[in-house]
């Protein structure tokens, strides 16, 4: 189940070396407590939270609210990660551009490394799967270019990805966690968090499920037949001109995605999707001819919430101590040492020291979101205070 998304604003430049090896070992002594206290099962659902993860990349020096954070976050964690991961059976494979792509071949590298619960396949299968929803299925006008597959050895898993939409200037995050799914093709997002919304063709929504039951059923049909529908369609387009999310696709692309759909005669729209070369632009020509041949009409909701947390390498709300990054991440390592040979009191005090601190900022409802001028960020407005209850609260989702 997708358990989320966050979308920011694209930032270009690169995370200085300097801060990067902090954030990894700040990044690999907060997973390290996390698995220590609750198990590997715990870090992967924290991961697919999305309010948590924003919360992560802030603390641990990034920017509050770049599309870099998904990006260096997930590096920090896979190589802070390289070494006491695999010991703990936590696994991180994927990253962006050609390293996404390279993401089954990982997977089954650690799998033949290491003791899995679950065939490699498997997890490779929920890899692929997930991106195609999230590129093929939701067509929010967002392209895939980063895609981090964290599994364990009991073959649960979770998915964090990113797309850009160049048009807008806008990267979008999506979350997914296994131990959720119930139907890659049914509603598998539980938020999608967003500061700004557009028209979306959501093949994955409740509202489309006779949408997806006639498009897989379309895609038994030979493909010339299809094509004749298609192309008279187009040929309204061009009369009437239909409403710009209705993009009629090239004929000579989708005679050869037709032509593998037909093939493989699909059952459900979850093998539909998971054919090669079945992308976009043939479920949208799908779409349009089961609204004319069956009259089921799309739904264009965009299943988007925002989630936001606070700053650092940015300046906000203060620009990042290198000294107090370091000492973060000593402190737990030290926790973490002294647990092991049976001296707890030091790691339960902190996790003391996070709920009470989570407690005590949820109790409140402070703005910590930097405003986006030229001015310096001000201090809080004590006037804006309310309780909890009159609206939910989105400070401090606690780290431990």
């Amino acid at each position: 189940m997708r358990t989320g998304t966050a979308d920011l604003p694209l930032h270009g430049g690169r995370c200085p070396a300097w801060l990067f090896v902090h954030m990894k070992a700040l990044c690999a002594a907060i997973i390290e407590v996390i698995i220590e206290d609750a198990g590997t099962g715990e870090v992967l659902k924290r991961l697919s939270d999305p309010y948590w993860f924003q919360a992560l990349g802030c603390v641990v020096g990034f920017d509050w609210h770049s599309s870099g954070v998904t990006t260096t976050v997930c590096g920090a964690l896979k190589e802070g990660l390289k070494e006491i991961g695999p010991r703990a059976g936590l696994f991180i494979a994927g990253g962006k551009g050609r390293t996404a792509r390279n993401t089954p071949h990982e997977i089954i590298q650690q799998a033949d490394r290491h003791p899995i619960a679950v065939e490699a396949e498997k997890l490779v299968y929920a890899s692929k799967l997930s991106a195609k929803v999230d590129s093929s299925a939701v067509q929010d006008g967002y392209q895939i270019y980063h895609h981090c597959f964290v599994f364990n050895d009991q073959g649960q898993w979770t998915v964090i990805q990113q797309g850009m939409n160049e048009n807008n200037r806008q990267a979008r995050r999506y979350h997914w966690l296994s131990t959720q799914v119930q139907d890659f093709t049914l509603d598998p997002q539980t938020a999608i968090c967003c500061n700004s919304t557009n028209e979306t063709l959501n093949l994955v929504s409740s509202s489309n499920q006779k949408l997806n039951q006639a498009s897989y059923k379309l895609a038994q049909t030979g493909p010339d037949r299809l094509l004749k529908e298609i192309n008279k369609i187009d040929e309204q387009a061009r009369a009437i001109k239909l409403p710009g999310y209705h993009q009629i696709p090239r004929t000579s692309y989708l005679n050869k995605s037709l032509l593998a759909a037909y093939e493989k005669q699909p059952q459900d729209f979850e093998e539909l999707l998971g054919i090669s070369g079945v992308g976009p632009g043939t479920l949208r020509a799908l779409c349009m001819v089961a609204e004319i041949a069956y009259g089921v009409k799309a739904s264009y909701d965009d299943p988007v919430r925002y989630s936001f947390a606070h700053g650092g390498k940015d300046g906000f709300p203060f620009p990042v101590n290198e000294a107090d990054i370091e000492n973060s991440y000593k402190v737990l390592n030290r926790a973490l040492r002294r647990s092991r040979t049976g001296r707890s009191e030091q790691l339960q005090a902190l996790k003391n020291l996070a709920q009470w601190h989570s407690q005590t900022m949820n109790a409140v409802k402070i703005s910590c979101t930097p405003c986006l001028t030229a001015d310096p960020p001000m201090k809080p407005d004590i006037s804006v205070i309310k309780p909890v209850g009159q609206e939910p609260s989105l400070v401090q989702p606690g780290l431990f």
